[in-house]
């Protein structure tokens, strides 16, 4: 076997491992957490008193206009100035949640903008309150147009864990970095890295064109029966 492939397959069990453990969990956690701070931004922005929208704004324009990196070393390695002290995993959940949050609550107030007018007062000429027309008619149908973007978002996020290795979540990527310092191979294990986050975000891709037709077919039954 060469030499190559057998380092390969000797540190593989690490990198899965530690894709397992962290990145696999760091993931779906900030996806999760974020959504629902998106939304609750969203809705702060369109339907908000003018404070609490100028918060969201505000909080928006701040996690968009600097890197998630320096946001991450923000809270990391900042924060213990205040007397905060986090450890890594929850500070990089924090982090992520917090960027997802912004970019996953621009995307829902367009999808939420983008309904027509005309099923807010449908929903309210059959006696719907406000939250029953948000969550029975304008949600669902905005559902459909945020899936593309918002599985990029997923997709995306997945790779940019990688960046929790900076604060020392032993992620995947670090998982590799650690292994590097032993075996002074870097080029083998960062390209076994590389095709294991590529074959991540080719199954989530995939998973994502599957999730668009569901929503699709769900859509053209809406009409139909319209």
């Amino acid at each position: 076997m060469p030499h190559w492939l057998q380092l390969m397959a000797e540190s593989l069990p690490s990198l899965l491992w530690a894709g397992l453990i962290f990145t696999i969990p760091l993931t779906l956690l900030s996806f999760a957490f974020g959504l629902t701070l998106g939304l609750a931004t969203a809705i702060a922005r369109l339907f908000g008193p003018m404070p609490l929208s100028a918060v969201a704004r505000f909080y928006v324009w701040v996690i968009r206009g600097t890197p998630l990196l320096v946001q991450l070393f923000v809270i990391f390695y900042g924060l213990p100035s205040l007397g905060i002290l986090l450890d890594a995993f929850p500070a990089a959940l924090i982090g992520f949640t917090l960027n997802i949050g912004a970019y996953s609550s621009e995307i829902i107030r367009a999808v939420i903008s983008s309904v027509p007018k005309g099923q807010w007062e449908a929903a309210y000429s059959i006696g719907m309150s406000w939250r029953q027309a948000m969550s029975r008619t304008i949600l669902p149908q905005a559902a459909r147009v945020a899936v593309p973007p918002l599985s990029n978002t997923f997709i995306s996020l997945v790779k940019d864990t990688s960046l929790a290795a900076a604060i020392t979540v032993p992620e995947l990527f670090q998982a590799a970095q650690r292994i590097v310092a032993t075996t002074y191979e870097p080029l083998i294990l960062y390209i076994e890295a590389a095709l294991i986050y590529l074959v991540l975000s080719s199954v989530l891709s995939q998973l994502q064109v599957r999730l668009e037709r569901r929503f699709a077919r769900y859509g053209g039954m809406l009409e139909a029966n319209a």
